[in-house]
């Protein structure tokens, strides 16, 4: 079955994130070449991805206040999103991945708290359909589950792929109902904004009620080590 598909309304917070590089193989921006050639050590995708030039790079810079730029960059990953959907089960759709990069600051907000909401709800509503977000974290080295260093990132970034039913599922540990949905993933064409708010304040109020009930370690890459409070 397919449907129609459309993100959020427009909002009043566009601009927040300024277009740097639109879809590329190598930004010119930011260097993520050499770091992009450590990471496939660490993931059997990636070397045949970066040969077919199916890895892409979108990089923004921040411009506005942190929930703005918050909001912006979760638009940024729903279009990223519906752009893969179509795509992913057509041939080396399992190889393609788009990647939303954040570079410039915000005062009093870290990155790794910018990406925090985004990145959870976008998981939340796209991990269903088989469509996996993950969140790293400009100069922040990494450690796999199976306690492998990851280099760090030169820049912090959402990754946003094909979900791969049989692996990704061992990252969401700390959500298993979030888990148990990657797992038997399908995209039936499906409005995922269908039943959630419009309104970035709403749609985090949303998805808080898909917080595991125990509050989380700083230390755990599943969800915001501590949801950030909604500004009044």
């Amino acid at each position: 079955m397919t449907t129609s598909r459309t993100t959020p309304a427009p909002r009043p917070t566009a601009g927040a994130l300024r277009l740097i590089e639109a879809s590329t193989t190598q930004p010119t921006t930011v260097d993520l070449s050499d770091y992009a050639g450590q990471m496939t050590a660490h993931c059997p995708y990636l070397a045949p991805s970066l040969r077919a030039g199916l890895t892409r790079w979108t990089v923004y810079r921040a411009a506005g206040a942190a929930e703005a730029v918050e909001e912006e960059l979760f638009h940024a990953g729903a279009q990223a999103a519906e752009r893969l959907r179509p795509l992913l089960n057509r041939p080396h759709g399992i190889l393609r991945c788009e990647n939303i990069v954040l570079v410039g600051e915000v005062p009093g907000a870290r990155h790794r708290d910018l990406l925090a909401w985004p990145h959870w709800v976008l998981k939340n509503l796209y991990g269903p359909v088989g469509v996996m977000f993950g969140k790293f974290y400009a100069g922040e080295e990494e450690t796999t589950a199976a306690g492998h260093r990851i280099p760090a990132a030169p820049a912090s970034f959402l990754p946003v792929r094909a979900a791969v039913r049989r692996r990704d599922p061992r990252f969401l540990r700390a959500t298993p109902d979030l888990a148990a949905a990657l797992a038997a993933a399908a995209d039936d064409g499906r409005e995922v904004f269908e039943h959630i708010p419009t309104e970035w304040k709403e749609i985090r109020t949303w998805a808080r009620h898909l917080l595991p009930p125990a509050k989380p370690s700083p230390s755990s890459p599943d969800t915001p080590a501590s949801p950030p409070r909604s500004s009044s």
